[in-house]
Formats: structure tokens, sequence, C-alpha cells
């Protein structure tokens, strides 16, 4: 809830900047400043906005100094590299619609404000006492116009403290912190790009060759059951296109998930199609496309491995696939009969650890069973989680 006009009329003086005296700008030395932060920009650009908040506390004189960065998702703000008194509130979230910060975004210029204390009850609940704070806008993109992305502000000791001079150094050293994020930004975009770009070459090898052991599995237990070779080109042809239906369910891309969600009924017949010995029982849950391709992607995974390794890489294998809901979780049971002896592994290979990291990204749990004759998954996952 915002504050009341005549509530926030009581606080801001912004017009006072005008009228009190103020020193002469020392340019050369603004310079000098803003060339070796340039330099440490192009080394680190992390360690230049504690820089620049220290800078700008020394330049105003003033006895604490942070920059508030907007989380949009939650409309809060997020304390960062705070210095001087108010060092200890490092991290502290403020909300965006009830905040000095919000107020100076929402004017796009320079706020000053004497004991917002008064208007804002959170900041004298954490014991709090501001005489007097400056903030300016911060902006990430390339126009104002654009919204801003959070506030540069510094803490003065007593009321009368700040002047236009001060609002001007620390606009300067605003435009430079935005410049500082936004080469902070792209360098974990180019990280996170270069991050998935190995996950995914990984992940292709594996699919890869993990599709050419299914198709010697597949031509193996065909061809004892095919009694001419028309037979068998058929019974191959169409589990091979069933084969490419159920990968092409099991797609990603560098910006996100592409395929649109589907019921957990169709995705399991599409995935199961290729393979013979396999039943379903469960109703149809609906699923986001996020949670479309993590769920193609298990048990895609787990009906390669039990094609390669257990149930239906036998003649009498069988897998049995049941699931229902049950407060407000998918509980599901992957089972396995008739297939070889099987140890549990001593080491987790590249697509069990797959599926284990893919069930954990939704909140969920996975537990294995190793039978005699085959292995049983239990899957669960909330709701909530497949909705994405």
């Amino acid at each position: 809830m915002a504050p009341a006009p005549h509530d926030l009329a009581s606080i801001i003086v912004t017009d006072e900047l005008a009228k009190r005296p103020s020193q002469p700008p020392d340019y050369l030395r603004e310079k000098l400043a803003f060339r070796d932060l340039a330099d440490d920009m192009a080394d680190n650009p992390k360690a230049v906005l504690p820089r620049l908040v220290r800078l700008a506390m020394e330049a105003c004189g003033a006895e604490s100094a942070g920059i508030s960065l907007l989380e949009h998702e939650v409309r809060e703000f997020r304390w960062f590299g705070l210095h001087g008194a108010l060092a200890a509130f490092e991290g502290t979230r403020t909300p965006l619609d009830f905040s000095p910060c919000g107020v100076t975004l929402q004017q796009n210029a320079p706020v000053l404000m004497q004991h917002p204390e008064t208007v804002y009850g959170w900041i004298a609940s954490a014991g709090i006492s501001i005489p007097e704070v400056l903030l300016v806008p911060l902006h990430l993109r390339r126009l104002p116009e654009d919204g801003g992305a959070g506030t540069l502000w510094v803490v003065g000791s007593k009321p009368g403290f700040f002047s236009r001079e001060h609002a001007r150094v620390l606009t300067e050293l605003a435009a430079f912190s935005s410049v500082a994020i936004r080469m902070i930004q792209a360098e974990e975009i180019i990280q996170s790009a270069l991050q998935e770009q190995e996950q995914l070459t990984v992940e292709m090898a594996h699919r890869v060759k993990n599709l050419l052991a299914i198709t010697d599995g597949m031509l193996r237990l065909t061809a004892r059951t095919a009694t001419t070779k028309e037979e068998l080109v058929a019974k191959m042809s169409g589990r091979l296109l069933a084969l490419a239906n159920a990968n092409q369910l099991v797609r990603r891309s560098f910006a996100h998930d592409t395929i649109s969600g589907v019921g957990l009924q169709q995705l399991m017949e599409t995935i199961l199609k290729p393979y013979e010995h396999v039943s379903t029982d469960g109703p149809d849950v609906a699923l986001g496309d996020h949670a479309s391709n993590s769920m193609a992607l298990v048990f895609h995974e787990l009906a390669t491995n039990a094609a390669k390794y257990g149930a239906l890489s036998r003649d009498e294998g069988h897998v049995n696939v049941s699931w229902f809901v049950h407060q407000d979780r998918l509980e599901l049971t992957w089972n396995e009969s008739g297939g070889p002896r099987f140890r549990q592994p001593e080491t987790r290979g590249f697509g069990s650890s797959l599926i284990e990291t893919t069930v954990h990204r939704h909140n969920g749990t996975i537990r294995y069973s190793w039978l005699d004759d085959g292995v049983t998954v239990a899957i669960i996952i909330p709701l909530s989680s497949l909705t994405r």
C-alpha cells in the first residue's frame, strides 16, 4: 500500500537541494576516479559496484551508502553493496510499492527525503534512523523511459546535509553503475549459455548412443518374431517411427523448452509406443511446457535403460507404469519384470544422473528398488511443479 500524498509531502524535500550552498565541482578528481573504475570494470566487473558505493559515500561525505536492485518478479528491492553505518543490512528486501526507492523510480529523478522512517514503518521496525537520504534512479536499459532497475542512495548524518552538487555527482555515479550492472548481467548470460551448450553436447552424444543401442535391440527382437523380410521391414519401420516421435518430445533449446504442454497419458503413450510388452494405468494429468519436456526426458531415459539392460531387452520382459494423484502430489511407479538378473549398479551413469537431476528440479523425489528380475522406480512430484 502506497503512503498517502500528504505523508510523502512531509518527508520529501527535494526542492531544498537548489537552495542549499554547494562546494564547487572537482571535475579532475571525478575524471581520475572514473578512469580507475573503467580499468577495473574490464578486469573484474563484479568488484566495481562495491567500489562505486564506497566512492559515492566518500564523494558525498555520507555516513552510509548502497544500491537497491529491483527484482520485478516479486516487486521488491534487494540492498546490495552497502557500506558505512547500514552495512549490516546487506541483502535486505524492501517493497517496491512502499519505499523511498519506489518513489524515486516513479519520479525518475533524484529524490531527497528527511526521516523516511516516520512514514515507512518497516524502516522504523528495523531500528534505523535516517536523518536525510538522497536517492537517484538506476537504469539498465538504453532509455530512461524504458523503466528503472533500482536506485543508488546515500544517507546523511543530519537534515540539510546534501546539496545540488551531491545530486549531480550521485547521478553520474548511477549512470556508471548502470553500465557495470549491464556488463555483469551480460557476462552471466554468456556463462549460462556456455554451460548449457556444454550440457546439450553431452546430452546429444548420450542420446545418439542410446538411439543406436535401442535400434540394434529392436532389430534383434523383431528378427526373432518376423517370419518374412517384408514383415521384418514393416515392424521395424513402425517401431522406428514411434521411436522418432518419442524422441521428438525430448527437445531442448538455449532459450526455453520447445514443446507445448501435453497430458501425462498422451506423453506416456508416445514415449512407450516403440516397445512391446508395456502397460500403463493412471488418470490424465495436465502438464505445463517445462514439465512436459522434463517428464518426457525422465521416461525416455527409463525406457532406454529398460531396452538396453532391463525388462525390454527380453521377449518375456514387461514394464508396467502406474500413477495416481494423492494430496496434491503425483505418485508414479515404473515397474519392470521378467528381465535379466540385475544388481544395483555401483556407480551412476549419465542417464541415471539426468533422471535424478530432472526430478529434483521439480521438487520431487525418486527411489529405486532393485529386484531379481527388474527394477522398480517410485517418483513423487508436487502437482504445482507440473503446471509450469
